[in-house]
């Protein structure tokens, strides 16, 4: 069954600007009968990597903000703990991060709150009855939420081939054990070379799966349940996640978890994608790489598997630019994703999210 997918492109005048273009958006999807007064509603969106310059601009969550309040929805903006030590690895550091970016309250007129608690360890085990997960982690308050308005920057990724509402659910909902379920199978790994025997992820460790042998830690990968609590606490990032799951089921996984992400907000979600900047990686970077096709414009649906198809159908119908990351495919139609990542198979994503019966690869694109 075919999805309504709404889209504005980037042109804007003195009688319509692009924040009037959005709050249309919005309207199309009707937001103000998708939340209720009184509605705690989630905005999720990628706070961003210092550094980085890519991600949804502050001034318009400001107006989705605006929007959510005008339904009578009480919003907060929140994003999850990274599973890789960094500047976001924990809720004090993410926060942190996300007001010099920009998302602090004066600018976006809503409280911040990390969805997964102040170590990425908040969650609830949703069920989902997946094919390759029967439950998954998700951050605790994206399960209280009332309501979920997910916005993502539409851009290329490493690992997925592009990054929009499924990995921004998916990955950007779940826990840091959640995240480590979908990247890798074995425990994390300890770097003899860094580490120097300090002992403190030992304290860190709830099931006694380290030890420290000549001053150095190690892991037992058959006690290690994969929390992944030990990797942000070891001060000398001397253990890592061993990133050795494939891309093709890190996909499946991240679908089946953008599933336990809705769980419960079925007819109380809307998803915006942005299509600009269209960067060839992810914003969790320090940098963002110039983008390899120009700005598009903005996507909004009810149907988060609808609005990605869209998004990449738009990409990829986009002249690419030259002098970027994109070694082929730069003529109008040529598969932007795979002349960036050649190796990952896009699709995969998409064709599971379907599957699990979170949305439809079939869309009807709106112009507004």
């Amino acid at each position: 069954m075919s999805s309504t997918v709404y889209f504005t492109d980037m042109r804007a005048g003195h009688k319509e600007n692009l924040f009037d273009k959005l709050a249309g958006l919005l309207g199309c999807c009707e937001l103000d009968k998708l939340i209720r007064g009184g509605d705690l509603t989630a905005v999720k969106l990628h706070f961003g990597e210092k550094g980085n310059h890519a991600f949804v601009r502050p001034v318009f969550i400001r107006k989705i903000v605006e929007e959510i309040k005008k339904s009578g929805g009480k919003p907060f903006l929140t994003d999850s703990s990274t599973l890789y030590p960094g500047e976001r690895k924990e809720a004090v550091s993410a926060l942190q991060c996300a007001i010099e970016n920009g998302f602090a309250y004066a600018c976006v007129n809503a409280p911040l709150i990390m969805c997964d608690g102040i170590k990425g360890q908040n969650a609830v085990s949703v069920p989902v009855n997946g094919e390759l997960l029967k439950k998954v982690s998700i951050g605790s308050e994206i399960v209280e939420a009332d309501a979920l308005v997910t916005v993502s920057h539409f851009k290329c990724h490493e690992l997925t081939g592009f990054g929009g509402a499924l990995k921004n659910l998916g990955m950007g909902c779940s826990s840091r054990a959640g995240k480590m379920q979908q990247h890798s199978t074995v425990a994390p790994k300890v770097s003899e070379k860094f580490c120097n025997g300090c002992a403190i992820c030992l304290e860190s460790c709830a099931h006694d799966a380290i030890a420290i042998t000549d001053r150095k830690a190690g892991i037992d990968p058959g006690i290690c349940v994969g929390c992944s609590r030990c990797i942000t606490a070891c001060p000398q990032k001397a253990i890592n996640v061993q990133w050795n799951e494939s891309s093709s089921l890190v996909m499946k996984k991240m679908a089946e978890y953008a599933t336990g992400a809705l769980s419960g907000k079925s007819g109380k979600s809307v998803f915006i994608n942005f299509i600009t900047q269209v960067s060839p990686a992810c914003d969790c970077y320090g940098h963002a790489d110039a983008p390899v096709v120009n700005d598009i414009g903005i996507c909004a649906s009810t149907d988060p598997v609808a609005i990605d198809q869209a998004c990449a159908d738009l990409v990829n119908s986009a002249k690419g630019n030259v002098g970027t990351a994109l070694a082929n495919g730069h003529e109008p139609g040529g598969d932007k994703f795979r002349g960036v990542y050649p190796q990952i198979d896009w699709e995969v994503q998409l064709e599971h999210a379907q599957k699990m019966g979170i949305g439809s690869r079939e869309y009807e694109l709106v112009k507004i």
